[in-house]
């Protein structure tokens, strides 16, 4: 395990700061597949309590960033292809309904700020930051869900987004994903032009398909 430190926010609880650390450094791979979060080691490196060590435990196993071994108590979550395949599943289901409801009802300044997301995300590639890359395409995808106008469908994505959030940063780790990725999102900008619904289904299933496939290959190398 790499040395700890508080990612400080004095705007957070301390709970949060501490989910953030730990979040960060399982994103990053400082924390490993495997590796045990033990309460009064984290509390003693980090210098705070046990009890928002725990509560942040208790956060990265909703995400699906740790998980609780009986008799081992809590470690990091190693991935695996069947989680992996599952939650984007899930998620091609919901972009096909998304795009579908989204080239009924988008307004055209919805489609701009579709451009301005694509321009915001092509910024983020140059700084190499898969956490920025990532937060970039995630705003991406959060307009078109914007556009299908339907709250309760945003609230669902809004469930399995820090379940995909693992993966997604894993991919976009690959420098080599960043031109594909600006290739695909510019083509969803066309298929909302034309109001071409099959298109965009295409797309969206080719996008998400290729993250399989990509972070597949990554699961596949840890193990």
């Amino acid at each position: 395990m790499e040395e700890l430190k508080l990612d400080m926010d004095s705007r957070l609880p301390l709970r949060d700061v501490v989910y953030n650390t730990l979040r960060n450094a399982i994103l990053r791979g400082d924390l490993k597949p495997g590796d045990r979060l033990m309460e009064m080691h984290l509390a003693n490196k980090l210098g705070v309590s046990r009890t928002p060590i725990r509560e942040a435990i208790r956060l990265l196993e909703d995400e699906g960033l740790a998980i609780t071994v009986p008799r081992k108590g809590a470690q990091v979550a190693k991935m695996t292809e069947k989680d992996l395949r599952d939650v984007l599943e899930i998620r091609n289901a919901l972009d096909e309904l998304a795009v579908s409801m989204a080239c009924t009802r988008k307004k055209p300044e919805q489609v701009d700020k579709l451009r301005e997301a694509l321009e915001a995300f092509k910024f983020a590639t140059k700084s190499k930051d898969p956490r920025k890359i990532a937060e970039e395409d995630e705003k991406f995808h959060n307009v078109i869900y914007e556009m299908a106008d339907n709250p309760k469908l945003t609230n669902i994505v809004v469930n399995l987004r820090e379940q995909m959030y693992r993966y997604r940063y894993e991919y976009v780790k690959d420098n080599d994903t960043y031109e594909d990725l600006i290739s695909e999102h510019q083509a969803m900008i066309d298929g909302f032009e034309q109001n071409d619904v099959d298109l965009l289904k295409k797309i969206m299933h080719t996008h998400l398909a290729k993250q399989v496939e990509g972070v597949s290959e990554v699961i596949k190398e840890q193990n």
